[in-house]
This record gives C-alpha cells, sequence and structure tokens, in this order.
C-alpha cells in the first residue's frame, strides 16, 4: 500500500494522530527542558551536564522496560494510551510549577523521571498495536510513516518550542518563559489521550488468548521470556544491537553539536543564540528523519531488508567523518543530516523486521527488551562522550569513535553469513 494511501487508512490514521500529537507534544517539552538547563544564562553547559541529563531522561524507559510487556499483553492497549497520556498531562502541570519557581535537583528531576517514564509506555503501546491495524507487507510504510513521522514532529515540536519561547522570552524571566512551555506541552499531551477515543477498546489488541494474570514479578519473567525468545530469532537480536548502537552514536553526535553550539560557534554569554543554532542543527537532522522514511521501503523492495539495513549502518559510517575533518557548523549539519538520514533507514527497517518475526503473543515482551537494549545504549553512548569531550565541544575522537562503531557493527554483526534473511 502507498504512503497515501495508509495515511487515508481509517483505522492506522487514527493511531497516527495519538503519536503524532504526543510526539509533537514530546519536542515542545524537551525543548523547554533543555532551555531550562542547558541553555539558561545562569547555568555553564558541559559534556557531563549533558550527558547526565539524557541519563536522567532515558533512565525510566530502562526501569519501565521490564514491566511494559507485561502490560501491553495483558491490559486493553487504548485504555493505556488514553490513560497514560492523561497522566502525563497532569504529572507537566506540577514540572510547570517546579519550573516557575526556578526549582532544580531531585524534586524537578523525579517529577521529569515520572513524565518519561510514561512516555515508554505510549510508545511502546503504539509500536505494539500497530501490525494489528494493517498487513505485514505494509509493515515498512507504516513505520516509515508512523515513527518517521512521529520523530520529524518531535523535532518541528521543538522548533515550535523554541519559537514559542523567543515571543514569551520578553514579556517574562527566563524560567516563566520555560513554564509557559510546559503548559503548553501539557495541552498536547491531553490532545493526545482525546484523540485515543477514536480506537475502539480492543483494537489495537491485545489478543483474547494474551489475557494472563500478572503480578509484580511477571514483568521480569516476561523480559526473560522476550531474551529467550530472541535467541531463537538472531536475525530479529542482530537487527536490534545494530539499532542500539546506531542510536547510542547518534546521542554522542547530539551531545557533540550541543556543546559546539553553545560553547564555541557561538558567544556562551548568549546562549538563546546557542539554542538557536542547535535548534537549526536538529531542523537539518529532522529532513534527514523524514527523507529517511520514503529511503526505506524502496531500499528494502530492492535489496530485502537485511541487506538494507547493512547497507544503512556502512552509510553511517561515512557520516561523522565529515565532522572529524572539518570542526566547522557546515560540517555539523551535513553529519546531523547523513547521521539522522541512515539511521533512520536502520530504524524503521529494524522495526519492521522485529514485527513480522514476532507473533503477537510475545510482541509486548520482544519490544520491552528492544526499548531496554536500544535506552540503555543511548545513556551508554552520551556518558562514553561525556569522558571524552572538552566543554567547548572541539573533538575528533568522539566522531572517529562512533563512526568505528558503526563499520564494525556493519561489517562483523552483520556479516552476511549470519544476518540473512530467514524466510
Amino acid at each position: 500500500m502507498s504512503f497515501i494511501g495508509l495515511i487515508r487508512h481509517p483505522r492506522l490514521s487514527r493511531l497516527i494522530a495519538i503519536r503524532w500529537a504526543g510526539q509533537t507534544t514530546d519536542g515542545i517539552f524537551q525543548s523547554a527542558l533543555a532551555s531550562f538547563v542547558l541553555f539558561s544564562p545562569e547555568r555553564q553547559a558541559n559534556a557531563l551536564s549533558a550527558a547526565i541529563g539524557y541519563a536522567v531522561v532515558l533512565l525510566p524507559y530502562s526501569i519501565v522496560g521490564p514491566f511494559v510487556g507485561t502490560i501491553l499483553d495483558r491490559v486493553s492497549r487504548q485504555r493505556v494510551l488514553f490513560f497514560s497520556n492523561l497522566a502525563r498531562s497532569a504529572n507537566l502541570l506540577l514540572v510547570a510549577l517546579l519550573i516557575y519557581g526556578g526549582t532544580t535537583g531531585v524534586p524537578l528531576i523525579i517529577v521529569v523521571l515520572v513524565a518519561f517514564g510514561i512516555n515508554r509506555l505510549i510508545l511502546a503501546a503504539l509500536s505494539a498495536g500497530l501490525p494489528l491495524l494493517i498487513d505485514a507487507k505494509s509493515l515498512i510504510t507504516a513505520n516509515a510513516i508512523a515513527v518517521t513521522g512521529g520523530a520529524v514532529l518531535v523535532v518541528i515540536g521543538g522548533g515550535i518550542g523554541v519559537g514559542v519561547r523567543a515571543l514569551v522570552d520578553g514579556a517574562a524571566i527566563a524560567d516563566h518563559a520555560d513554564a509557559v512551555l510546559i503548559l503548553l506541552a501539557a495541552t498536547g499531551y491531553l490532545i493526545a489521550a482525546l484523540l485515543t477515543g477514536r480506537l475502539k477498546k480492543h483494537e489495537v489488541g491485545p489478543l483474547k488468548h494474551e489475557k494472563e494474570a500478572a503480578s509484580f514479578t511477571q514483568g521480569f519473567r516476561d523480559m526473560q521470556e522476550g531474551f529467550r525468545y530472541l535467541r531463537g530469532h538472531l536475525d530479529a537480536s542482530r537487527g536490534i544491537i545494530a539499532t542500539a548502537v546506531q542510536r547510542g552514536g547518534l546521542t554522542a553526535l547530539t551531545l557533540t553539536a550541543l556543546l559546539l553550539e553553545r560553547n564555541t560557534f557561538n558567544d556562551p554569554s548568549k546562549p538563546e543564540v546557542g539554542l538557536q543554532g542547535f535548534g537549526i542543527a536538529l531542523s537539518i537532522a529532522g529532513l534527514g528523519i523524514f527523507l529517511g522514511a520514503f529511503t526505506a521501503p524502496y531500499g528494502v523492495a530492492r535489496f530485502g531488508r537485511h541487506r538494507w539495513i547493512k547497507f544503512a549502518m556502512l552509510a553511517s559510517a561515512c557520516a561523522p567523518l565529515a565532522l572529524a575533518v572539518f570542526q566547522t557548523e557546515i560540517a555539523l549539519c551535513l553529519t546531523a543530516f547523513l547521521a539522522a538520514f541512515f539511521g533512520q533507514n536502520v530504524k524503521v527497517t529494524n522495526d519492521a523486521l522485529v514485527q513480522s518475526q514476532i507473533d503477537d503473543y510475545h510482541r509486548g515482551r520482544v519490544f520491552a527488551v528492544y526499548d531496554v537494549v536500544v535506552n540503555s545504549a543511548i545513556v551508554g553512548g552520551g556518558l562514553i562522550a561525556a569522558l571524552l569531550l572538552p566543554t567547548s565541544g572541539l573533538s575528533r575522537v568522539v566522531p572517529l569513535v562512533v563512526a568505528s562503531a558503526y563499520l564494525l557493527i556493519a561489517l562483523v554483526l552483520l556479516r552476511p553469513a549470519k544476518f540473512h534473511a530467514t524466510f
């Protein structure tokens, strides 16, 4: 089915609307947090503080991960989407209150952890429910539309956040402007919650045979079952690891871009200019993500999923070399575009590979494992970059390490003898 046909699909379009509304709001929320924590005049950004920020954002993804499969394989995913978006909207009211008062430290960290923990459950529910709405042949294109469109809208949401903050900034102090953005995000999540009413209670699963009694320890047992299941599907396991490494490398490059724009390419005493520069780099990456969505289905149709993932990893290895050779804004933007473009090809193609090979009974469990592995790699990539990056962000080592990791995955983990179509 074509892109236009899937967007107009009467059932899939409802799920896409929920995802896109939520992820646009994610961009606004993350923009406000970045502005408050890393781009405030009184707060000096360095590699460690930025990496800790990433770890705080992603820690709940791994904490919630073991229980995601348990919930999604036993409770109406439509109800999960509704109540999770509603809870996230309410949680952001507390975040706005703390930011309005200039509160940092443990109180803010706790409420932000809750917000992103809820977000993990929502994204997993959306991914687990998608295969029940369309046929298997359309999974690549559907993922390209839903996941990639959502990723682009996170970037657009971030741009909206930067723009709204610039408008509000003149009439309020910095922290108050960030609080206004958080309130806007709370409204966005409320809209996403209302959109879930267009889905039937069990339209996106779980199926009747999946409903079993859950317990506190069931989540860990489900994670173990997910790992065991993946041991029998090694090509899916290798694709997950490749995606995790690719995402970890992107985090390292994003931290590099943040520090370069905040402390080197722009006057450190004018962080709002650095925020705008970082926003431009993210927008260029968003364009790469968007175009990658259109490339993946055609690449898979021409070469097959397995060969296309390997090609995208090899191409990803070339992306950071521009920044390693030329430490300029132009090189940064080129790296951002290429890394995002080929990285999205890896992600979209592998999502469809996993969805097509895992039956619905185990899908929630496997995606819980998938999420934990990927997000652990993202945190690891950020922390490794923090150890290697100076406050200025000027470093040839980080881009070269990222390029080497991508190349190693493509040539060793994804070699044809081990990673090939089995269906």
